[in-house]
């Protein structure tokens, strides 16, 4: 799984955040996408990378601006991870 986070120009309130998590969930396959504008950031888990490009698109045409993409491996973490070796 891969961890992908995205710096948003442009989102002022709850419902921007809910615009940009309904568009990207309707244009990708993702386990979660949570967004806050206060931190101007988009957070999203999927199974696999997206790419930048697309993402980028998706956001451009919901009405914002993506100024960064960056991702990294995710691994879940659970009550009982900390049991695996």
């Amino acid at each position: 799984m891969v961890k992908m986070i995205l710096d948003i120009e442009g989102m002022a309130c709850g419902m921007c955040e809910a615009h940009i998590n309904e568009a990207v969930r309707n244009a990708f396959s993702v386990k979660k996408v949570t967004s806050s504008h206060a931190k101007k950031q988009t957070v999203i888990i999927a199974d696999a990378d997206i790419p930048e490009e697309e993402l980028k698109n998706v956001i451009t045409k919901a009405g914002y601006e993506a100024v960064s993409v960056s991702s990294e491996p995710y691994e879940k973490k659970g009550l009982f991870s900390v049991f695996r070796s």
